[in-house]
């Protein structure tokens, strides 16, 4: 969503011409609206404190700025002009007269503290201001100076420091209270605010029931603030600190700006935003903005005429940047208040979208979020007003640099027929691909920039369908450009489609990329140990859950083929200028040669597979060209090779199910690796001894880490060859020398990607000197786990250890490669061996210490994250301790710990299932019960995973977990409940099958849409590439709980069993699903009846996904109207929706046998089961998308509360008098390009020449109506109001007309005479009596 306050970088804010000698001021503030609007340098009136001859400080306990004139930087200055102002703040302060010669000692010296805590802060602030101050001139000129200041305000924020201390002492050392309770003064009241006098002692006594008048009551506060607006004749800085006073008001007493009386703070402000300085009028938006309350407030904030203000304030030049932000600020703020975009005006609009299409104005990026908010609130409004111009630019020419959020505005409209006329079909996002297509605009960083739009339109289903539009017009001119010899456009787009088809390179991606021949890569034994034991079968329940997201990307896949991928793709393979981009190439092509295999029907892959491109190249053998096909050829042979062998070995390509079951791989037992190496001869192992450099040098940086692993993996496995390697060399005894910590050699590495290999080989050691007796002995016997031991006491309070720099320090484990002794603790705790080691260490009663004492988090983490709990013993035990006794951090980490055991489970070749996951199902059911309910949502979702195996979630049902406590939290456990009819009867004897059914068939079937829209929605947002280098101490694996699946849905799990179905048939409600998806599935205008017709499509999908459900469809036609929803609805979301339903019914056998006759396939596996990767075999008919009608900017009407001028402007403009009629017809002819030069320069005669019209308020309008309803550019709309004389704004503003005021005099032709009576002194009295006495 786009963000309503994001604020472009400020800058330097422009004074007036004349109030200071620089030319330019810039501030040391950031943003204005943190702090405040800045008061501009002084006048005559006042001090100069910008001035470097005129700096002197006075003695100490005088302030730097004691002098409270008018105009001075500080925003405390209390006008002294007023007497009727002084009579009222002395009434006040008579009602709060004390007694002062009844104070205590005590007490009198306490006011003196505080008396001094506020000079010091004057000092503080008037240091500040005058620091600010001086940094606007330069360094060398001010330096002295600068360092007096700064000592004057480090010596200042030292004494308030003792002051405040002083203060509190004496506050304690005070007698007790007395019965009766006393207001604290907040802390602020001891700091001066700008709307307080400072505090005397006869108001600081603690127990008065006498407050401040500003604290006790904001209305008085708010009175006195726009009384002080009231007097006229005063600098800037004396309005700017009183606006900021009241909106620092506001900030404090939000509700006080709905008692506000309009006609007086409107006056107020009208006389602010017509002020001549810049900072007054900034000062003035701000003051308004923050009164806005609500539509209410916004009608009567327009009745004071601001609209043509504020396109005043927008279309002035760079020099008043300060009043144009706030001016853009305040527009802003009207689309905060629900329906204020109704109240934005068209005139203004279109200023903005000026603003939007000037290259070189600062504002350009936030006015273009401002346009991209106003379309996704009023498309009508943007429309009319041509805002989608400058939108359209941006993205083309790469100026925005969020692109994202542009197109995903104009993605929301294109969903539905009502927003999607006010776009042109193929336009405004088709700009993207501009910078891939044009060859005279490929800058890198567009093209970059563009990339990640365009992968975020391809994810959403209106950007799919638009894309795909004109026979996939677009997403061809993408894969085009893969021919154009750019290698920047072909690299990007590459990257892109390793995005989109969600390819995760392999492990020895980064190696083979850098030229590294393949055959390294080959063997299992150098990947990532994902190899199923012989004999062991992975074992899936039928009811696995579906992946939507591969379900999309199958489409996306059937997309690029289809527009021509692999051609263009292999004519970048066989370009010989670039090695590294075709290496790449020929790895996507190997990726998207597998990926097409396993999730494209055999109609679509077993063509694709062929190749014909490239062999029919690589047989001319009349052309030297074959020779570079054939050795393209045999480097895709190569890479699938790999990618085959790196992939399980129990799934083929075309058997892997999906993605669910890749990740489930990582809970199958691991067997120990047979590698060709542990059967050596001896000159091998020789030889291999030689080449790891171990023997010949004792520097581990000499040697060679890859040969060391494969020694300890291979040869070392053997007995024999172990202990000849421990009597006869040194290799054993150098390599377990590096790890002892007090060597510290590896306990200093610092812990960076390139040194985990060592805590490879550290667990590859441990594990292989555990294999055999040999091997056991030595460890034993070594002193490595004896000085591990030492470090983990040294962290152990009762141990009596102590050190100064502990090695398993908190930053130690982060820095160095000290964390990686506990993964080798880890490989000792998974053998029965290894744990006696453990014991007789005494290491575990260490962990129980330590994890008794909660002192160290981060270490508690670590022993939890790397134990081994398959054996039982003292490592499950301590996990049970981390469990229950443990703070809320560690046990939600540790029940997290418990996610790869509770899932764990082989068949054996007999077909028994073995698990050793009951002890982890016991202990996470425990979970369910403990008083965070962030660990109970933990534990749910665990156990929600291991229901996907059926004797698993038996085992979850006996152990009867009650889930009431947990209310929706629960819910998704109890729905797995039913998919055993154990479950089923259990749940049906708590009556709990017959209500949630209910609840499910009235409301929650709907509110389920929500829910897998979200979860899709986070599915397809790439969190992966935000840190791709960043390391972890803990397993990555851990937190690794996506929501990429289909949320439960009860009506899928109610028939998974008989008695579901016959439940379902009896109660009816599958036959309501389909009448209503018959009778409004081609709805399109009410959003409530399509949310219906999407929560029935889902329920028809799930009961259609099981075989049990099947005979549901049979008994219906509703597959047939789901076919004409996905392939002829006007809503391109419910198209969507109606895909990934049609999938799920393709994941039955009779649903797919349905689907086949109504022309949809899918991918099998060889035991004829669906993978559920449905797609259409006619792909042009899915994508058979027609252009529609767009609205013109002329036939878009408005509601009158969105004109500033309301009656539209006739076709030709009139005026009696012939001067102003030649002006209009000037700015007509100024819409012409031809014409444009010439009249400009006669506008600008006319002007030189004094044409009456120009102080007219009737001409104003009318030029005010014509660029309200047509296109000016910016620099245009500045010169026509510098042509206008300033009084016609006023005049405008006031709502008087007359022209009886322009000839007046020159001291008063810039002031109405409502502003003159109110000025004068004598009448402010008499103004004060006519004002309501409540309104305020």
């Amino acid at each position: 969503m786009l963000s309503t306050s994001a604020n472009p970088t400020q800058k330097s804010l422009a004074p007036q011409p004349g109030a200071s000698t620089n030319a330019s001021v810039t501030t040391s503030r950031t943003s204005l609206e943190r702090e405040g609007l800045r008061p501009p340098a002084s006048t005559d009136g006042g001090r100069n404190l910008s001035a470097s001859a005129a700096v002197s400080f006075a003695p100490r306990g005088s302030s730097l700025n004691p002098s409270p004139v008018p105009g001075s930087f500080s925003s405390d200055l209390r006008s002294q002009m007023t007497a009727s102002r002084a009579g009222s703040r002395a009434d006040v302060y008579n009602l709060e007269k004390l007694d002062e010669e009844s104070l205590s000692a005590a007490e009198q010296a306490l006011n003196e503290l505080k008396e001094s805590l506020n000079r010091e802060m004057k000092i503080k602030e008037g240091s500040e201001n005058l620091l600010e101050a001086l940094n606007v001139k330069k360094a060398k000129q001010t330096k002295d100076q600068r360092q007096r200041v700064e000592a004057e305000l480090n010596l200042s924020n030292h004494k308030i420091k003792e002051l405040r201390q002083k203060i509190t002492d004496a506050q304690r050392a005070r007698a007790p209270p007395p019965a009766t309770p006393t207001r604290q003064r907040p802390e602020a009241a001891t700091q001066n605010s700008g709307l307080r006098s400072p505090p005397s002692a006869s108001r600081s006594r603690a127990g008065s029931d006498f407050e401040d008048p500003v604290e006790q009551s904001p209305t008085f506060a708010l009175a006195e603030i726009l009384q002080a607006l009231e007097v006229e004749g005063l600098t800037p800085e004396y309005y700017v600190g009183r606006a900021n006073s009241l909106v620092d008001l506001f900030k404090r007493h939000p509700t006080l700006k709905y008692d506000l009386v309009w006609s007086v703070f409107g006056d107020r402000m009208q006389v602010m935003l017509l002020s001549d300085s810049r900072e007054v009028v900034a000062a003035g938006y701000r003051m308004i903005r923050y009164a806005i309350s609500d539509v209410s407030s916004l009608k009567k904030i327009r009745s004071l005429n601001t609209d043509y203000m504020v396109v005043v304030s927008l279309a002035k030049d760079r020099k008043a940047d300060v009043e144009r932000e706030q001016a853009l600020k305040f527009v802003r703020a009207f689309l905060d208040v629900k329906d204020g975009v109704r109240e934005v005006s068209r005139a203004v609009v279109r200023t903005i979208a000026a603003v939007a299409e000037h290259a070189e104005d600062r504002l350009r990026p936030i006015c273009i979020e401002t346009l991209a908010e106003i379309l996704l609130r009023d498309a009508a409004l943007l429309t009319s007003c041509g805002g989608l111009t400058p939108l359209s630019e941006a993205l083309a020419e790469g100026t925005y640099k969020a692109p994202e959020s542009l197109a995903s505005a104009l993605l929301y409209l294109l969903d539905r027929p009502q927003t999607r006329k006010y776009l042109r079909s193929g336009c405004e996002l088709e700009v993207l691909f501009i910078a891939f297509t044009d060859v005279l605009f490929s800058y890198e960083n567009v093209v970059k920039q563009n990339s990640k739009a365009i992968a975020a339109s391809l994810k959403s289903w209106s950007g799919l369908m638009t894309l795909s539009m004109y026979n996939f017009r677009a997403v061809r001119s993408l894969v085009s450009s893969l021919m154009l010899p750019n290698p920047a456009i072909r690299e990007t787009v590459i990257d892109l489609l390793f995005t989109l088809l969600r390819i995760k390179p392999p492990a020895w991606a980064t190696s083979f990329l850098a030229g590294r021949r393949l055959t390294t890569y080959g063997r299992v034994a150098t990947l990532k140990s994902t190899t199923v034991a012989k004999g062991t079968t992975f074992y899936e329940d039928d009811g696995a859950e579906h992946s939507f997201v591969e379900h999309y990307t199958a489409l996306l896949l059937a997309i690029f083929i289809r527009a021509g991928m692999l051609p263009n793709l292999l004519h970048v393979a066989q370009d010989m200028d670039n090695p590294p981009l075709k290496r790449k190439t020929t790895l996507l092509i190997g990726e998207v040669l597998k990926l097409a295999s396993r999730l494209l029907p055999p109609s679509w892959s077993a063509e694709l597979q062929l190749l014909p491109e490239l062999f029919s190249a690589a047989v001319e053998f009349q052309h030297d060209g074959r020779f570079n096909a054939t050795g393209v050829v045999y480097q895709i042979s190569s890479v699938s090779r790999t990618l085959y062998r790196s992939a399980p070995s129990s799934f083929a390509a075309g058997n892997i199910p999906s993605s669910s079951t890749l990740e489930h791989l990582g809970s199958i037992e691991e067997t120990p690796k047979n590698s060709t190496l542990v059967n050596t001869d001896d000159a091998t192992f020789r030889q291999l001894l030689i080449d790891s450099g171990v023997l010949s040098s004792s520097n581990p940086l000499k040697w060679d880490w890859d040969v060391t692993l494969k020694i300890i993996e291979g040869p070392l496995m053997n007995g024999k060859r172990l202990e000849e390697a421990i009597k006869a060399s040194k290799f054993v005894k150098r390599t377990v020398s590096f790890f002892r910590p007090f060597k510290y050699r590896f306990s200093t590495y610092k812990s960076t990607r390139n040194t985990q290999k060592y805590v490879r080989v550290g667990c590859a050691l441990m594990h292989t000197l555990l294999q055999t007796p040999e091997g056991t002995r030595y460890l034993a016997d070594n002193k490595l786990l004896r000085q591990i031991a030492e470090c983990l006491a040294q962290c152990d309070p009762t141990s009596g250890l102590t050190a100064q720099y502990p090695m398993f320090s908190k930053d130690h484990l982060s820095d160095t490669l000290c964390s990686g002794y506990f993964p080798m603790l880890g490989v000792l705790s998974g053998d029965p061996k290894g744990l006696q080691m453990l014991e007789r260490w005494r290491i575990f009663n260490m962990m129980y210490h330590i994890v008794d004492l909660k002192q160290r988090p981060d270490l508690i983490k670590l022993l939890l994250s790397n134990f081994d709990y398959s054996l039982q013993g003292h490592p499950r035990v301590l996990l049970s301790k981390a469990l229950t006794a443990g703070t809320k951090d560690m046990r939600s980490h540790a029940t997290n710990v418990l996610r790869k055991y509770a899932t764990r489970q082989h068949v054996t070749p007999s077909g028994q299932v073995v698990s050793d996951s009951k002890w982890a199902i016991q202990l996470l059911v425990t979970q369910l019960y403990d008083p965070e309910v962030e660990v109970c949502a933990t534990a749910v979702k665990i156990l929600e995973k291991a229901c996907n195996n059926k004797y698993l979630l038996e085992y979850i049902v006996e152990c009867r977990p009650a889930l009431d406590h947990l209310g929706e939290i629960g819910a998704p456990l109890l729905l797995r409940f039913l998919s055993t009819s154990i479950g089923y009867h259990y749940l049906d004897g708590l009556d709990y099958i017959s209500n949630e059914m209910d609840d499910w068939f009235l409301g929650r079937n709907d509110n389920y849409v929500g829910l897998i829209e979200a979860s899709l929605a986070r599915s397809f947002i790439d969190t992966s590439d935000d840190h791709p280098n960043r390391l972890s101490m803990y397993e990555d694996d851990l937190d690794g709980d996506h929501d990429i699946f289909v949320p439960p849905h009860f009506y899928r799990e109610l028939t998974r069993t008989k008695e579901g179905c016959r439940l379902l048939e009896g109660k009816g409600h599958f036959e309501e699903f389909a009448t209503t998806v018959r009778e409004h599935g081609m709805q399109s205008e009410d959003p409530e009846i399509m949310t219906k017709v999407k929560g029935c499509l889902w329920a028809v999908g799930n009961v259609g996904s099981m075989e049990l459900g099947a005979p549901f469809l049979e008994s219906s036609d509703v597959v047939e109207h789901i076919v004409k929803i996905a392939e002829t609805h006007e809503v391109m979301s419910l198209r969507g929706t109606a895909f990934f339903v049609l999938g799920l019914i393709s994941r039955s056998v009779h649903g797919l046998e349905i689907l086949s006759e109504h022309g949809w396939d899918s991918n099998c596996t060889p035991l004829g089961i669906s993978l559920g990767f449905c797609l259409p075999m006619n792909l042009s008919k899915f994508f058979s998308f027609k252009p529609w009608k767009h609205e013109t900017v002329a036939s878009v009407a408005l509601p009158d509360t969105q004109k500033t001028v309301v009656p539209p402007p006739p076709p030709v403009m009139r005026d009696a008098d012939e001067t102003n009629q030649r002006i209009l017809e000037l700015m007509v002819e100024m819409g012409n390009m031809v014409l444009y030069k010439k009249a400009k320069m006669e506008l600008m005669m006319l002007r030189q020449k004094k044409a009456p019209g120009f102080r007219q308020p009737a001409l104003f309008r009318k030029v005010f109506s014509l660029l309200e309803n047509h296109h000016y550019r910016l620099g245009d709309r500045h010169m026509v109001f510098e042509l206008f004389d300033k009084s016609v704004l006023r005049q405008i503003v006031y709502g008087d007309d007359s022209e009886d005021e322009v000839e007046s005099s020159s001291g008063d032709e810039q002031r109405t005479e409502r502003q003159r009576s109110i000025s004068d002194p004598s009448e402010v009295d008499k103004f004060m009596a006519k004002m309501p006495k409540g309104s305020i």
